[in-house]
């Protein structure tokens, strides 16, 4: 595996084209992922090199990942920040 982004360049990667995402993620990065296993902060960064139309489509659920371990990350922040 390759190494994981620090904090600085994880909270650089969570500005996104959209104010919905960004309202999202930034607070997690704070807030929820240091309590992350390893595995899922690599699942984390994977999820931040998706396309903003998919993953506002799943993080507003009007769709899922067809990655299983993509859904569960999304699942996770979606229950841990509240909007």
């Amino acid at each position: 595996m390759t190494e994981l982004m620090g904090k600085p360049r994880l909270r650089w990667a969570c500005r996104r084209g959209m104010l919905e995402l960004d309202v999202l993620l930034a607070p997690f990065v704070e807030e929820g992922y240091d309590a992350l296993t390893e595995t899922q902060k690599y699942t984390f960064e994977a999820l931040l090199a998706c396309d903003d139309p998919d993953l506002f489509a799943w993080f507003m659920g009007h769709g899922k990942s067809t990655d299983p371990e993509l859904q569960a990350m999304v699942n996770i922040i979606v229950n841990r920040v509240r909007v």
